[in-house]
């Protein structure tokens, strides 16, 4: 992550698509199998999302194997964590649950605060 580019939050990662390219995107969206697909039209590096409970057959994770496949990191946050649909929710009190390999290899992992770890990034 540049540390002159802070990351981009929006509530919904439909707001990323125009303004979300080769950008670190902090959603208050579900991860699920849309939300991947609005992330993957904004063209974002990174994208974080809410698990929202996880759900019947990982429902609310599902997005994160989609942008897995197209190489492009994403994890989410734990809904006991943050408020789902605020993403300034996300970014301050966001405890990462899950992780795609690609997010993985930068150091994602379940149990980091979403901040201090983005903040590795910027260092």
């Amino acid at each position: 992550m540049n540390p002159d580019t802070p990351p981009l939050l929006v509530d919904s990662i439909t707001e990323a698509i125009g303004t979300g390219a080769g950008r670190v995107v902090v959603s208050g969206s579900h991860g699920g199998i849309s939300a991947g697909r609005f992330a993957l039209q904004a063209g974002v590096r990174l994208a974080v999302f809410n698990d929202a409970g996880v759900g019947r057959d990982r429902a609310g994770v599902a997005g994160l194997d989609l942008l897995q496949a197209q190489g492009i990191a994403a994890c989410t946050v734990s809904h006991d964590s943050a408020r789902i649909g605020e993403s300034a929710s996300t970014f301050e009190y966001g405890v990462i649950s899950h992780a795609n390999a690609a997010a993985a290899a930068m150091g994602a992992a379940a149990g980091l605060r979403l901040r201090d770890w983005l903040a590795t990034l910027a260092g």
